[in-house]
């Protein structure tokens, strides 16, 4: 029978939830690797049983866990990310200049046709590529390489490369999103970068409408329309109509236009939702009412979403990476909450549960559908 899998990165551990296809009943697994920062576990399109994991320790550094049958066992693979030749510098909050370091690993982005290759964004920003299943990691340094890199700064989580969209008819074209620096695309696999901001405006630079330097929060699209990108940035909530050359604000009607995660229905390319939080530096929903948002117009008019979803005394925050949705039909989707929560609907987004409470922060959910 179909199935669903959902993983879970968190503060403090991995967790596995797993359901059959009427998405009721659900089993946890975990925590996995407990007490260790997973900023993002990823399964392969390819290969369903194939995981990675980024384990993170403030004393210990970056590990990177696989498993190759679905999260019972795991593996510590390669854990080496060396920037290519003389790190140098980028500029901090202050202005001031900063050795290039790596933190962590971000976001793991599988090949969809080839389980042993993944790209990875990292902190401080930059892209990888393992082609031997995470055993070695090679930076694709075309990135770091642009003559805007060293005026990147990090945005308040950090200077991170968090989403990575390699084109699914075309996976020589890409694009990577970074806070904060914004979004550039490649269509030679990663060789060189052009930035691709035209059209965002932010009122905290210098010079508002710059190439670079926009702190964009999350990128997303259908794969039907590879061409058609919904960005939350902060604030606006941001649509391209052509590969990223040119955005405009679809924000509408959202009682705030300020949040980190988007998502786009499984098969319906024009629906599109964000989980607004009040402002940049109030990280929480608006009235303390958690709302998930629903678009099914492509952008501008908003439906909130609420029910089975907490109304009052509501505080918690939506990560970048917390929100994810199934390819069943009904369209499950799936959003995580630094309370430690993780709510699923079942029917696009009309009712809501939680499948788990308590968790540590969430920092990441994505979801398999299994057959």
């Amino acid at each position: 029978m179909t199935g669903v899998r959902v993983l879970v990165g968190t503060r403090k551990g991995a967790f596995i939830l797993t359901a059959d296809g009427h998405r009721e009943a659900w089993q946890v697994h975990g925590p996995l690797f407990g007490g260790w920062e997973v900023y993002h576990l990823a399964g392969s399109s390819a290969d369903p049983d194939r995981l990675y994991a980024s384990q993170s320790n403030g004393w210990f550094g970056q590990i990177v866990q696989r498993s190759d049958d679905g999260g019972a066992r795991w593996e510590a693979v390669g854990n080496e990310f060396a920037y290519t030749g003389d790190p140098g510098t980028h500029l901090f909050y202050d202005g001031s200049e900063q050795p290039w370091r790596f933190t962590r690993a971000w976001h793991f982005a599988p090949s969809l046709d080839d389980p042993d290759v993944v790209h990875a964004g990292v902190e401080d920003a930059a892209l990888f590529r393992t082609d031997d299943g995470g055993h070695t990691w090679s930076e694709l340094a075309g990135l770091r390489g642009h003559p805007s890199a060293t005026s990147w700064q990090p945005g308040a989580g950090g200077l991170c490369l968090h989403t990575i969209l390699v084109h699914p008819d075309d996976p020589a074209t890409m694009h990577v999103a970074i806070s904060a620096a914004g979004v550039f695309r490649s269509e030679d696999a990663g060789e060189s970068w052009t930035p691709a901001n035209n059209g965002l405006h932010s009122g905290f630079m210098p010079e508002p409408e710059a190439d670079v330097g926009h702190c964009v929060h999350k990128l997303a699209r259908h794969p039907s329309r590879p061409d058609v990108l919904f960005m939350q940035k902060h604030w606006d909530v941001m649509r391209s109509d052509d590969g990223g050359r040119n955005w405009y604000e679809i924000s509408g009607d959202l009682p705030s236009d300020f949040g980190f995660a988007i998502d786009v229905h499984a098969h319906e390319p024009d629906t599109v939702y964000v989980t607004p939080i009040t402002s940049d530096e109030e990280h929480y929903p608006p009235d303390g009412r958690l709302r998930v948002y629903r678009s099914r117009t492509g952008g501008n008019e908003w439906q909130p979403l609420t029910a089975g979803l907490p109304q009052e005394h509501c505080y918690v925050n939506v990560l970048r990476d917390a929100m994810a949705v199934d390819s069943m039909d009904p369209c499950g989707v799936y959003v995580g909450t630094t309370g430690g929560q993780v709510y699923a609907s079942a029917d696009a987004g009309d009712h809501w549960s939680p499948i788990v409470r308590d968790l540590p922060a969430v920092l990441s959910v994505e979801v398999q559908t299994l057959t």
